[in-house]
């Protein structure tokens, strides 16, 4: 694999060039963080003067939508570069989007385990504790999930997978067709929900952002927190 710096450079100024061609406008800036079986791409500054003109019309699930749509036509494309510039084989691509901090982020995945000790979790933050709350936020949107792992990324960037997450009539909604109405119901609810759950008493520093997406096939559900560097206490 490449080394870090080549592939925070080359990937970021294929993912400006790629949205600016297909959305209009490009990012002010983009971050890379790659710890093997994942790969994240932030960025920041985005969105489109159309885009703009929609939020303030308060149109934002239009936005989101027609932003899925794109991203959707181009992940085959995205993810074929990502794995030209690593020289890794990556096999899935999530994204979502902050419309009032007019960020965004990737999460590409590959088909390896994550073994690496650089994703485990710091000894002095309560990994257990983590699970339990996240547990029971899925209990009060949705069901307890059958899996939970997370992986640390770097030292901002904590990355988690939930897995047999669906219910019923979720379900039935994904048979219909309504994937994409699903996601939108979905994530101001559980952000909601991450938001009054306490999850930054247990990571002992402020969460600046959320990210979240899913693979309805699969039934998983990826969470991509991005956080202050520094424990409270410390600034």
């Amino acid at each position: 694999m490449p080394k870090e710096r080549t592939i925070q450079t080359e990937l970021g100024g294929y993912i400006s060039t790629v949205l600016r061609k297909h959305f209009g406008k490009g990012p002010t800036s983009v971050y890379v963080t790659v710890q093997r079986p994942y790969l994240a791409i932030h960025f920041r500054g985005f969105i489109s003067p159309i885009e703009k003109i929609l939020l303030k019309q308060n149109e934002w699930k239009r936005v989101l939508k027609t932003r899925d749509l794109l991203v959707n036509e181009l992940k085959p494309q995205i993810l074929a570069e990502i794995q030209k510039v690593t020289e890794l084989e990556f096999k899935e691509l999530y994204a979502d989007w902050n419309l009032p901090l007019e960020t965004g982020m990737f999460l590409a995945i590959s088909d390896e385990k994550p073994a690496s000790k650089n994703l485990e979790w710091p000894k002095d933050l309560n990994k257990k504790l983590f699970h339990q709350k996240i547990e029971q936020i899925n209990e009060t949107a949705e069901k307890k999930p059958g899996y939970i792992e997370s992986y640390w990324l770097s030292n901002r960037t904590l990355v988690m997978k939930r897995s047999e997450i669906l219910v019923g009539i979720e379900k039935a909604l994904i048979d219909e067709g309504y994937t994409e109405v699903l996601k939108l119901a979905k994530r101001p609810l559980e952000r909601s929900l991450l938001e009054q759950a306490g999850l930054e008493n247990v990571l002992r520093r402020d969460i600046i952002e959320t990210f979240m997406d899913w693979n309805f096939d699969q039934d998983v559900g990826f969470v991509l927190f991005l956080l202050e560097s520094e424990f409270r206490g410390q600034k």
